[in-house]
């Protein structure tokens, strides 16, 4: 469907996520009334919302949980904080061929053109594209472009995968298991510690009430081991590390491996490179104990 025109909804305001996630409920219960094979695609539609403003107590809280200092400058991952929400909207559709709850973050990349300032007015715009087979179920990638006027300041793709459910052109290939090549840690650098509140206060914070953040309980009722840290709090932390104060142009990426179960720590290294066309940080997190990565990822400004 990449030829047909992408029908765009304006949004009166940034969507509340509980009222999203009770959306969801709701679609995943007639779901699972009468099961059908998942569509070939995705609704070919984007969402936008205009005018959103940055809240300046919910970014001091943000850095705050990050445990960096208290600037003007918007970070990165918060930026996807604000647009979240407009992307679950899509993800929240009827038509949308995927559950909501219990999907895993799998990958982000971001590109940002510039520093952006709390005072600033931000338009966003998000879609979904790109379904396809998994190994362990169907992926799908969620855009969301940033602008401020005419400019577009801010790209971010994330890819997040449907555990279990199957396209219905997903043969054996779909469903086979990908070997992993053996981890090798590199030197560490430091230890994050996270406690079993750290779900719990980045969705304080970010809005995101995904069970399968909050608790064991409510994390084994979507199939999950435990509680997991969210995905974009391990992006955060690991951009504001990286480049704690960044003032130009910032690209970065994060790949997640293996859940991070709460509570729990995370082994870091950040290898910094760079000359005078930019530096660069390279970023693994994993599991000391378990001998198991957790995410790579790396960090490049200009």
């Amino acid at each position: 469907m990449s030829g047909t025109p992408r029908q765009e909804v304006t949004l009166p305001g940034v969507p509340a996520l509980p009222e999203l996630y009770r959306q969801a409920l709701v679609l995943a219960a007639r779901r699972r009334v009468r099961r059908a094979a998942v569509p070939l695609d995705v609704p070919v539609v984007q969402h936008r919302v205009d005018g959103v403003r940055v809240a300046l107590g919910s970014l001091t809280r943000f850095q705050e949980v990050l445990g960096s200092a208290a600037r003007d400058a918007v970070p990165s991952a918060y930026v996807h904080t604000l647009a979240f929400p407009v992307a679950m909207s899509v993800l929240a559709r009827p038509d949308f061929p995927l559950p909501l709850l219990g999907m895993v973050h799998l990958s982000n990349e971001v590109h940002q053109e510039r520093r952006l300032d709390a005072s600033e007015t931000l338009d966003v715009v998000a879609r979904a594209e790109h379904l396809r087979p998994h190994p362990a179920g169907t992926q799908v990638d969620v855009v969301i472009d940033v602008h401020v006027g005419d400019e577009r300041v801010w790209t971010g793709r994330s890819v997040y995968l449907a555990r279990g459910v199957r396209l219905d052109s997903a043969g054996p290939d779909g469903r086979r298991n990908e070997e992993r090549p053996a981890f090798t840690a590199p030197t560490p650098t430091g230890v994050w510690r996270l406690a079993a509140n750290t779900g719990r206060r980045y969705a304080a914070i970010s809005g995101d009430w995904n069970p399968i953040h909050l608790s064991a309980l409510s994390a084994r009722a979507l199939g999950m081991k435990a509680a997991i840290a969210h995905g974009m709090y391990l992006a955060a932390r690991m951009v504001d590390e990286a480049v704690p104060a960044p003032s130009g142009a910032l690209d970065w990426r994060i790949d997640f491996a293996t859940p991070v179960l709460l509570p729990g720590s995370v082994t870091t290294s950040f290898a910094r490179s760079g000359d005078h066309t930019g530096r660069r940080t390279d970023v693994v997190g994993w599991s000391s104990t378990r001998r198991r990565p957790h995410f790579t990822g790396w960090v490049r400004t200009e």
